[in-house]
């Protein structure tokens, strides 16, 4: 669904009035009743919505009868994978009505809000997991019993975006093996970090970034295509699960898993195709069904993963609608206004006013200059051994200058202050400056600033009561006794803690 009672309820505060056909939402959960408490006015059919609504927000591209239905000045906002669909966005600008794609919705930081493939990919990923469990005969984790031992699941996941990710946390989350592939070198580190193990490629020849704008996979190199697939013939008969979720926009899902590696998979072995609807990246996969091959093999080419979560992906997909709806009313009064100079609304506008206006423009980011900066020159040892000479004699100037002002000050003060006054002060004095320099010395990468504070006063504390732990009152004592105690224990208690802060960024 394009529309929840929450979603509406967010739009009602931009200003706008929501409209649904009755008994829309069952299939995903939602009453007409909580509609209608949720302020939402409920009409008898598909041909009220149309000819009541300013903008229609729905899931599926549009039918050519829907599209004869638009009229000049309305907005609609659904997937439309305009690439793929060349008639009918001639046929959509024809009748002079605005078509937002929430498919062309561009991959950058300010859109991700509204980035409804992400959230739907993110769905499928699971829901594919979910269902190669269903399918697969043992458990994913394994485990040691009186029976005997039940071993682990092994999961090879081709393909590493949004889907690929979401199927690799929820393979080991339930403690499956898992592995995963992908063209684009940068998200190896993702999946090391999810607790997988990314597969590398033993290929001599030289592969461009698999990357493209957009942080989709681009189109790989005929040598390195071979080296896929040498690879996944090797992981074939070891894998017990594969999900494929490898898609380039605008060209059909490519051939990673052949005939050839289905047989070489063991009975039982499950193949769930995310990539189903444009074709799938298994040679075997039929669009919208599942079968058995002949070697026991189990494929899944369903096309409605997040249908199969319908509640959860129409909370997802609403919440897309109704940010995409926001940034369209940037007065909060209910008011549509198509920015073309957002990037946003821009990128994801396939038609307005009569004209057709995919493919969009690169979005404008605003490079960050970045300033070349020469090495600096590397000191000779000579130059090197003058400069420590000079800091030394800086530091033995600095240190004499203060022993001496310090030292008349305390001659200043011994001329006026009492005697008892005096063996006290050069006890703090004595203190401070050993325990000054007790932290001077230390390096700054083995505590933080408060730590440094605190061991410093630490310091203080234990010399003066150090001094006067001799003083022969059974009070000054006991008290003097119980500060050494407490700040031994801060002082040593405060470098272990840093030992073991420092422990946790350390590879075993």
């Amino acid at each position: 669904m394009a529309l929840t009672p929450a979603s509406a309820r967010d739009l009602a505060k931009l200003g706008h009035s929501c409209l649904i056909e009755a008994g829309a939402g069952a299939a995903a959960g939602y009453r007409d009743d909580d509609y209608t408490a949720a302020g939402v006015t409920v009409v008898p059919d598909a041909a009220a919505v149309l000819a009541q609504a300013d903008v229609l927000a729905a899931v599926r591209p549009p039918e050519p009868g829907t599209i004869a239905a638009l009229r000049a000045g309305q907005t609609l906002i659904s997937f439309f994978w305009p690439g793929q669909n060349e008639e009918a966005l001639k046929a959509a600008a024809a009748t002079g009505a605005t078509v937002i794609a929430m498919d062309m919705v561009p991959r950058i930081s300010r859109a991700q809000k509204m980035d409804a493939l992400s959230s739907m990919a993110n769905l499928a990923g699971y829901r594919a997991v979910i269902e190669a469990a269903n399918n697969f005969g043992r458990f994913f984790t394994g485990q040691v019993t009186a029976a005997g031992k039940i071993p682990p699941a092994r999961v090879l996941v081709v393909g590493a975006g949004v889907a690929g990710l979401a199927a690799i946390g929820a393979s080991v989350s339930l403690g499956a093996v898992t592995l995963a592939f992908d063209v684009r070198p940068e998200v190896a580190e993702q999946i090391e970090s999810m607790g997988a193990e990314f597969v590398y490629l033993d290929f001599a020849g030289e592969q461009q970034d698999g990357a493209t704008t957009g942080g989709y996979a681009a189109p790989s190199s005929p040598e390195f295509r071979e080296a896929q697939l040498r690879r996944f013939r090797e992981l074939a008969p070891t894998v017990d699960i594969v999900i494929t979720t490898a898609l380039i926009p605008g060209r059909p899902a490519p051939r990673l898993w052949t005939a050839d590696m289905v047989a070489m998979m063991r009975p039982g072995s499950v193949i769930v195709d995310l990539a189903a609807e444009r074709g799938g990246n298994c040679e075997l996969t039929i669009p919208d069904e599942k079968f058995v091959t002949e070697g026991g093999v189990t494929i899944v080419g369903y096309t409605d993963f997040p249908s199969r979560m319908a509640q959860q992906a129409s909370n997802l997909y609403a919440a897309n609608i109704r940010h995409m709806v926001s940034d369209l009313t940037p007065g909060k009064d209910g008011v549509i206004v198509q920015n073309m100079e957002d990037d946003v609304i821009r990128g994801a506008t396939v038609t307005h006013a009569g004209a057709v206006t995919w493919p969009p423009p690169p979005p404008r980011v605003q490079a960050i200059a970045v300033q070349k900066r020469e090495k600096p020159k590397e000191p000779t040892p000579a130059e090197k051994r003058a400069q420590e000479v000079a800091a030394f004699r800086r530091e033995t100037v600095t240190q004499v200058a203060l022993l001496g002002g310090g030292g008349g000050l305390l001659l200043l003060a011994g001329l006026v202050a009492p005697a008892s006054f005096m063996a006290h002060f050069v006890v703090f004095v004595l203190a401070c400056f050993v325990g000054f320099q007790v932290i001077w010395n230390v390096s700054h990468s083995l505590h933080t600033p408060l730590m440094a504070v605190t061991n410093a006063i630490s310091s203080i504390i234990i010399l003066g009561a150090l001094l006067q732990i001799g003083s022969g009152n059974w009070l000054v004592i006991v008290l003097a006794a119980a500060s050494v105690l407490m700040a031994g224990v801060n002082i040593f208690g405060g470098f272990l803690v840093t030992r073991r802060m420092l422990a946790m960024f350390q590879k075993s």
